[in-house]
């Protein structure tokens, strides 16, 4: 099938988004990715995905907040869709997420091809927490009630919707009235490639080798529950002189987490790497003791979990995560790591104390880990669902 892939925002980088097209073209499909640029478009044959950018700016990035409070987003960006799906000859349309939904169903009420809804976060639970939509002017014009509404629209008229993980899934199903059996799990995790194939960076190993080192890769937004991290390394240093944790992210409210670095005067326990080329991640991770996933539990954390997770597991990192009920209960039934209650530092120090002084402990985790991703949950795995969708879709366009 020609495959038109539809995302709001630059590429690269998005993990999932490759990792899916890269999957569907060794498949046999051909995959073209709608994507944005804000400097010059045109088209680029990236790792055999047919890329096509087209022209954005600030006016259509801000409109996209309010995509379905007002009609401005949709109407800048249906001549652009419409242009990708004819001159690409589409044959079915992969829609990442849901803030571009509404204008690609707004275009496909011309072409009627097969959507299929690839939900990447639950999107009306996660904007709850920005920061802009807590004071003036956000507050008073984007509703996470009117996107809720709109989420469960799309996912009505989807042909197929995606998920990231078993407890999102069953949360999609319970809200569909009919055909639930629409909704298939693709997880996010980590091509062998990732883990077999990782070239490292020697001096950046070097500069953590005298720390014990927690690390947390990923959007450092206060939501992640960053804030607990840092509130427990006093009480870590007391067991860990060497203690230190290094954040490779960034976000705007990184301000917030420096100040309490600050305040609590452990400037030399605490590195900010700002967000770093992928490539890297295994460096950072080889460098590292335990991986960390702090969430703050609310209704998107408690269905999710992130990549990270299984970026750490497959270099064997034991993993340290909050009582998020998804990723809770994926860490206690594969038993790669430990759980601490969300928000409580103490219990946080505790359990890094716990790893740290029971070696036989670390060991199983470290073990059960590499087995896991291994033989359970890389890539090439859990996108069996994906082709078989495709591959039903296909059957059925005939």
């Amino acid at each position: 099938m020609r495959i038109g892939m539809i995302l709001d925002k630059t590429f690269p980088p998005d993990p999932r988004v490759e990792n899916e097209a890269l999957t569907l073209i060794e498949s046999g499909h051909k995959v073209f990715l709608f994507c944005l640029t804000y400097s010059d478009e045109g088209n680029e044959n990236y790792k055999g995905i047919c890329v096509k950018r087209y022209k954005s700016n600030r006016i259509t990035y801000k409109s996209s907040a309010l995509a379905y409070e007002l009609p401005l987003y949709a109407h800048f960006l249906k001549p652009k869709i419409t242009d990708f799906i004819q001159k690409n000859k589409i044959e079915a349309l992969h829609i990442h997420d849901m803030r571009i939904a509404g204008s690609v169903y707004r275009v496909n009420k011309k072409f009627k091809l097969p959507v299929i809804l690839d939900l990447h976060d639950n999107y009306p639970e996660v904007m709850k927490d920005y920061p802009h939509l807590k004071k003036f002017p956000g507050k008073q014009l984007i509703f996470p009630k009117i996107w809720l509404k709109k989420e469960q629209e799309f996912i009505e008229r989807a042909t197929k919707v995606i998920s990231v993980s078993r407890e999102f899934v069953d949360s999609l199903k319970n809200r569909l009235k009919t055909n639930k059996g629409k909704v298939i799990l693709v997880p996010n995790s980590v091509r062998k490639s990732f883990y077999k194939e990782s070239n490292f960076n020697h001096e950046l190993v070097n500069r953590f080798r005298k720390n014990y080192v927690l690390l947390y890769i990923g959007d450092t937004g206060l939501r992640r529950g960053l804030q607990t991290a840092i509130a427990a390394i006093p009480n870590i240093k007391e067991t860990i002189p060497n203690i230190c944790l290094v954040i490779v992210g960034i976000s705007t409210t990184d301000a917030i987490l420096k100040q309490q670095v600050k305040d609590l005067h452990i400037e030399k326990q605490v590195f900010f790497e700002a967000w770093q080329d992928e490539t890297l991640f295994a460096s950072y991770i080889k460098a590292a003791a335990i991986g960390i996933a702090p969430l703050i539990r609310s209704k998107q954390h408690d269905l999710a979990y992130a990549n990270k997770l299984f970026q750490y597991m497959s270099f064997g990192l034991p993993v340290l995560v909050s009582n998020a009920t998804a990723q809770m209960n994926l860490i206690k039934k594969t038993e790669t790591g430990l759980v601490h209650a969300e928000k409580d530092a103490t219990d946080f120090a505790k359990k890094v104390v716990l790893l740290y002084e029971n070696k036989k402990l670390y060991a199983k985790f470290e073990e059960n880990a590499t087995k896991f991703i291994e033989n359970e949950f890389n890539w090439e795995l859990t996108a069996k669902n994906l082709v078989e969708m495709y591959h039903q879709i296909e059957q059925t366009s005939k």
